[in-house]
């Protein structure tokens, strides 16, 4: 067999090992992960070439053992609902199934570092790493992790970045149009509360609230703006701190299905009918959305459909690994949203 030219400006690849070994890449990698079912023979010359190449197995190599035994990992927060959490997991599992790979669910500690956190992946032995929010906006997990040669997917990031592979719906947009549905029902006083300030999508959907107000000439009253962090007692706190106004608004928009859900809530408590006096509406249509009373008005994002697209970009890389060429160009996927309309909105009543 002839000797492979190795070019020596690019760091050695599996497939340069398994030239100069003479076995094949899935050999090659088994013999380096010490995986059985591999001839003395086969493994004295991988060991070999390794030596001769200076080749160092990152995460991505020692996790190249075949497609079935190729690991991916989901990282969370503590911040991540469980219903988003829900929805990325279903979508997950599916598709990770179907590309041949095993995902594995990694939790972020709080208070956490970068370096922190990308060691704890890097020793759970994985080949790529989907980051939800908030950790999508983590900047230096995401350099930390690439460091290793560890292929990372944004979801739903703040911005289109570099050589990120993301994907994502228009947040600012879709925020908009659920406001412009509110006025063009005929709502001018219009509440809205507001996400975890960690996740940036909360601050693009306040952008979308703002903007159609002000493309309608419609002043803003910052009382009608309260906090929340998506969680369902955020969304109780809020709506009371909203319905408690002599004013209050005649519909809530709220950051997400959990807040608009307690609002729903609040109003019922204060025997203040939805939708009659007052129309509440949310934003992911997670399964809560239409298992309440009455069924929630939401912007569906589709959550199961952007993890499904991130595995596809994790696996993507993995081809080109596998092959042996440069890296895939960067890939920002876009995926469209839907406004559903369902029982928890309507006109205002007269003043």
């Amino acid at each position: 067999m002839a000797m492979q030219t190795i070019d020596r400006k690019k760091p050695p690849t599996i497939r340069d090992v398994a030239a100069r070994a003479g076995v094949s890449v899935m050999t090659a990698s088994r013999a380096i992960n010490g995986k059985a079912l591999v001839s003395a023979k086969a493994q004295r010359a991988v060991e070999q070439a390794v030596a001769e190449l200076g080749f160092v197995p990152n995460a991505s190599a020692r996790a190249l053992v075949g497609g079935a035994d190729r690991r991916i990992a989901l990282l969370h927060s503590n911040s991540t609902t469980a219903a988003y959490l829900g929805e990325l997991l279903l979508g997950a599992l599916g598709e990770a199934s179907l590309r041949h790979l095993h995902l594995v669910v990694e939790q972020c500690a709080p208070g956490a570092s970068a370096r922190a956190v990308a060691d704890q992946i890097d020793h759970a032995r994985v080949a790529g790493v989907i980051l939800p929010p908030p950790l999508c906006d983590w900047t230096e997990l995401a350099d930390q992790l690439r460091q290793r040669t560890i292929p990372v997917v944004a979801i739903a990031p703040d911005a289109d970045g570099g050589d990120m592979l993301t994907v994502g719906i228009d947040d600012r947009l879709a925020a908009r149009d659920m406001t412009r549905h509110l006025i063009d029902l005929g709502h001018r006083r219009i509440g809205f509360i507001q996400g975890n300030p960690r996740h940036r999508a909360s601050a693009r959907r306040l952008q979308g609230f703002r903007d159609a107000l002000a493309g309608h000439g419609i002043g803003i009253d910052n009382r009608w703006i309260v906090p929340g962090d998506f969680s369902y007692r955020s969304g109780l706190d809020a709506a009371q701190a909203l319905l408690s106004l002599d004013d209050h608004p005649t519909a809530i928009f709220a950051c997400n299905d959990d807040m608009a859900a307690a609002a729903i809530v609040v109003a019922h408590q204060r025997g203040i009918s939805v939708p009659a006096r007052i129309s509440i509406c949310g934003f992911d249509d997670t399964p809560l959305a239409s298992a309440i009373w009455p069924a929630l008005t939401t912007i569906r994002q589709p959550i199961r459909e952007m993890i499904r697209e991130a595995i596809g970009l994790l696996a993507n890389q993995f081809l080109a690994q596998d092959e042996g060429t440069d890296r895939p160009p960067s890939a920002r996927v876009k995926l469209d949203y839907q406004l559903i309309r369902r029982q928890s909105d309507g006109v205002p009543m007269p003043s």
